[in-house]
């Protein structure tokens, strides 16, 4: 019986090691499948071109060309927005009619208002300040009142 046992054995690991190779090559055969598939679908999806108008391409233009002529002597370009027009800009639109920056005004009044604010709470501590000494004022003079009665009780006692 143990050499149909070491039989049975080989046999179950045989068939075993078998099917685990044909399940592999399904696995193989399903990946290849798959991706064979998606390049399919890929290749059926059709990019549409972007309509551009004339206008746009323009504007488009007129912008790139405002970045072209930006030389080493110039500062920043955007200090066409903020102190006049650049000499070296050619560009068929006037510059602030493409977009305007807001972002230099955007930081001085969230500077203001930061100022403002600061300014506010300031003023409300400084009231609250001058109402606290109004009470440990009063506070301290009702302490000397009552102490005085009481010294006075203390001496008519006496």
């Amino acid at each position: 019986e143990e050499d149909l046992l070491n039989d049975v054995c080989m046999e179950v690991v045989e068939r075993w090691s078998d099917s685990q190779v044909v399940d592999a090559k399904e696995e193989k055969e399903d990946e290849v499948q798959a991706i064979a598939s998606m390049m399919e679908k890929q290749a059926r999806i059709v990019v549409k071109p972007k309509e551009v108008s004339q206008e746009e391409k323009q504007r488009k233009a007129a912008l790139l060309a405002q970045y072209a002529n930006v030389t080493d002597e110039e500062e920043y370009p955007f200090s066409a927005l903020l102190g006049g027009l650049s000499q070296s800009v050619v560009s068929p639109y006037p510059t602030p009619a493409l977009f305007r920056n807001t972002n230099v005004e955007d930081v001085l009044n969230a500077r203001k208002l930061e100022r403002e604010l600061l300014r506010d709470e300031f003023q409300k501590k400084k009231e609250q300040d001058k109402l606290q000494r109004e009470k440990d004022k009063l506070a301290k003079q009702e302490r000397k009142e009552k102490e005085k009665k009481r010294t006075q009780k203390g001496e008519r006692k006496r």
